[in-house]
């Protein structure tokens, strides 16, 4: 359902906790990026995607459980938050539930809603349930029209709620008959970034230090963030998508936590996937730990560009330029998985280099992006394998005949050789470091295979 979209035409979703918000946002974005969870207070960071309908764009916001009981210590920030969206709705989509019925929480939420003056739309959510048919006609006290019944879970009556709202819609961007919704690729020109790292490194902080806004919940609790959440910025004419993403933690303690952390842990593994370069964030002021280097593994895993950034310098910089080198040879050692990766080293809560983590990462995306010619990849690797050749793995030598460049993001390379072999794993880390200094594709993985080469069939002669 993506499309073009209008910036004044912007959709909020709201509502008490767990009436099924993140559900609807993503059965309309056609997205599984709100985590969906039977716990109230699951989402607490805003939510945005673009959705055209019949030929009108907008942007879809889902938000925290506005009021309402919720045991989430962080509950108010949430609630704050996202009456905050409320100021800059078009359009508030006001979801209940109609298993549970009318409830004081949702008159609560409509009088908080008609003080923005915005049109609304009531979505009354879950009415697949049989017990919810007598209780949806409890709604008509809201005095909300057009009150639309839905199942989000299962799709039922959201076309009907979409119709409803771009019919109510003053901003959206109407598009012509014939016009094309726009392609699913993402613009070449855009760089995503996924911020990954333990949990409570200062994420979300370095986050909302660079779009300069509170754009994610900031806590001292660990966990605080739980969605993936994108932010899209301007940076000298690209566009930056930025990805905070939960705090990985060791496989074992995400099993034993289980419910909405189990979820998280995935959308930040997915995060990655997706992203052209990580910006692995550790904790200045502490030691380097296992699950640092997990992380990094994670990433060069994912075939992503890395950048290593160590947070909170502002607490340690007046230790000395000894301190910093013994710092960064200490931390490429417990990060050997990410060792291409460029170090920075930054304060989120002052801002004090927050600006590189952009620039580096943009220069990593495009070296990540680098294709070698064949003719001067093959000058290269006749240099590098007359110095070093590949160690025979019996009485046979070893010799590699030429070399292709099959893929970027990440750089892909097949190296072809006499006979059937695979490379040991130290002869690989020499190729790739060779290819890198060759090349310049700083911060980013590098594959290589060996490839036996076919010899060509004879053609016989035709009689």
């Amino acid at each position: 359902m993506s499309g073009k979209t209008s910036a004044d035409a912007r959709v909020v979703l709201v509502g008490r906790p767990n009436v099924g918000k993140s559900t609807l946002f993503n059965r309309v974005s056609g997205t599984r990026r709100a985590i969906v969870a039977p716990v109230a207070g699951t989402t607490r960071d805003v939510m945005r995607h673009p959705v055209e309908w019949l030929g009108t764009a907008f942007e879809l916001v889902d938000t925290g459980g506005v009021f309402g009981a919720s045991t989430d210590p962080l509950r108010q920030a949430v609630a704050e938050r996202g009456l905050r969206e409320l100021e800059t709705a078009a359009l508030v989509v006001v979801l209940v539930d109609a298993r549970e019925g009318l409830v004081p929480a949702d008159e609560d939420v409509v009088r908080q809603v008609r003080r923005t003056g915005a049109p609304t739309v009531l979505a009354i959510n879950k009415v697949d349930d049989r017990r919810a048919g007598a209780a949806a006609t409890e709604f008509e006290r809201l005095a909300v029209s057009p009150a639309v019944s839905i199942a989000a879970e299962h799709g039922l009556g959201v076309g009907d709620l979409l119709d409803a709202v771009i019919a109510r819609l003053p901003g959206g961007s109407r598009l012509s008959a014939a016009t094309e919704p726009s392609p699913p690729e993402r613009d070449d020109r855009e760089v995503s970034i996924a911020i990954v790292g333990r949990p409570n490194v200062g994420k979300s902080s370095l986050i909302n230090q660079l779009v300069h806004e509170d754009r994610v919940l900031v806590s001292d609790v660990a966990g605080t963030t739980r969605d993936a959440v994108d932010t899209l910025i301007g940076w000298h004419g690209r566009r930056i998508r930025l990805v905070d993403t939960a705090g990985i933690r060791r496989p074992g303690r995400v099993a034993r936590a289980g419910g909405v952390e189990a979820v998280s842990a995935v959308l930040a593994r997915r995060a990655l996937s997706r992203a052209d370069v990580a910006v692995i964030l550790v904790d200045a002021t502490e030691v380097v730990t296992r699950q640092d280097a997990v992380i990094a593994g994670e990433a060069e895993k994912a075939g992503c560009g890395v950048v290593i950034a160590a947070n909170k310098w502002d607490l340690v910089k007046g230790r000395g330029p000894l301190f910093s080198k013994t710092f960064d040879a200490d931390l490429r050692r417990a990060l050997r998985f990410a060792g291409f990766a460029p170090i920075l080293h930054v304060s989120a809560l002052t801002g004090q280099r927050a600006p590189r983590v952009i620039e580096r990462a943009v220069d990593v995306a495009a070296a990540r992006s680098t294709h070698v010619g064949t003719a001067e990849l093959n000058r290269v690797v006749a240099r590098i394998t007359a110095r070093h050749r590949p160690a025979s793995p019996g009485r046979h030598a070893v010799k590699i005949l030429y070399a292709t460049q099959v893929g970027s993001r990440p750089p892909s390379f097949v190296f072809f050789t006499n006979i059937a072999t695979r490379f040991h794993f130290s002869y690989e880390r020499y190729l790739r470091n060779q290819l890198r200094d060759a090349f310049g594709f700083e911060g980013s993985p590098i594959r290589v295979k060996a490839r036996a080469r076919r010899e060509q069939p004879r053609r016989g002669r035709r009689a």
